[in-house]
């Protein structure tokens, strides 16, 4: 296993800047943002340190020889858009933009590209599926003719009322992975597993790891925190956002120890990318820096 983190907490810096960072504050890799350049459409995302669209040999060339030159590899590069919006104008966009990564991917000879599934949020799963399979099964084949392993990740997306009622992510639950991966079997199709999401659902987040080894391309180290007494007074069919608080690894409710312990148990190997959606800290540049640090701190010992 590697220890790194996903870029788009640090919007303010170049790749260039954020390679060096890494490399001074001792993390081994990067899973890079690769947004189209652009406004962002909600918090943490629209960050570009990796322009994907068009990307040449040469300009590959010079990101892997800057990589090299801070002893950094690339985990995977990372797009989380929701190519299953409900206007297909939206969905278009998120659709061809994730093929450009998967060629960036592919150009600089990495294996994983991550992304979500995405939703039409105002629909159940089953009412999805239809679309699900006629947007992805050629998205996969594509991700395996150039070579490249698409893990998704299992954010509901359900936090706020525009989120509202079904999230903007089908792949939330192992009832729906393996559903999931049965119609789309590939050995290109995993996971990117962020275990805070189970949190968030109540649910266990070494339940899953098991089952699924074989699908685990690629990890998020990121914690939840529940407030219960939050919830005691909206309940759970309340809008996430009034009761849950993303935290920093070892700020809130998994046994980190725990987690890790069964990582080795399954037999992982791959990244795992610490991601900041946690304030404590402060929101400047360095306040975020600190975050990251901090969260290096309390995994470090496992790697």
């Amino acid at each position: 296993m590697k220890l790194g983190f996903f870029t788009a907490i640090l919007p303010d810096l170049t790749f260039e800047q954020v390679v060096q960072f890494a490399a001074e504050n001792h993390f081994e890799c990067l899973e890079v943002a690769c947004w189209p350049a652009g406004k962002a459409d909600r918090k943490f995302s629209g960050v570009t340190h990796l322009e994907a669209t068009n990307l040449s040999h040469g300009q590959a060339e010079d990101i892997l020889s800057l990589c090299a030159a801070h002893k950094i590899s690339i985990s995977a590069l990372g797009y989380y858009p929701n190519p299953l919006d409900p206007d297909p104008a939206v969905s278009k966009v998120a659709v061809d933009h994730f093929k450009q990564v998967i060629l960036a991917a592919e150009k600089l000879g990495l294996q994983h590209a991550n992304t979500f599934v995405g939703r039409d949020w105002t629909k159940s799963i089953d009412a999805n599926w239809p679309r699900f399979l006629k947007v992805w099964k050629p998205l996969i084949k594509f991700a395996e003719d150039h070579g490249v392993k698409v893990g998704i990740e299992n954010c509901p997306m359900l936090f706020t009322q525009d989120e509202w009622p079904g999230g903007k992510n089908l792949a939330v639950s192992p009832v729906v992975w393996r559903r999931m991966f049965n119609d789309i079997p590939s050995d290109n199709f995993g996971l990117n597993y962020d275990p805070s999401h189970f949190v968030l659902q109540r649910m266990d987040p070494l339940s899953c790891l098991g089952e699924f080894r074989s699908k685990l391309f690629h990890l998020h180290a990121k914690d939840m925190v529940v407030h219960t007494d939050k919830l005691n007074e909206v309940g759970i069919f309340d809008f996430p956002k009034h009761w849950h608080t993303p935290r920093i690894p070892g700020f809130g409710e998994i046994d980190w120890a725990k987690f890790m312990a069964r990582l080795y148990e399954v037999g992982y190997a791959g990244p795992v990318c610490i991601e900041v959606e946690d304030g404590t800290f402060g929101n400047e540049l360095t306040d975020r820096q600190r975050a990251l640090v901090v969260s290096r701190n309390v995994l470090a010992p496992y790697f």
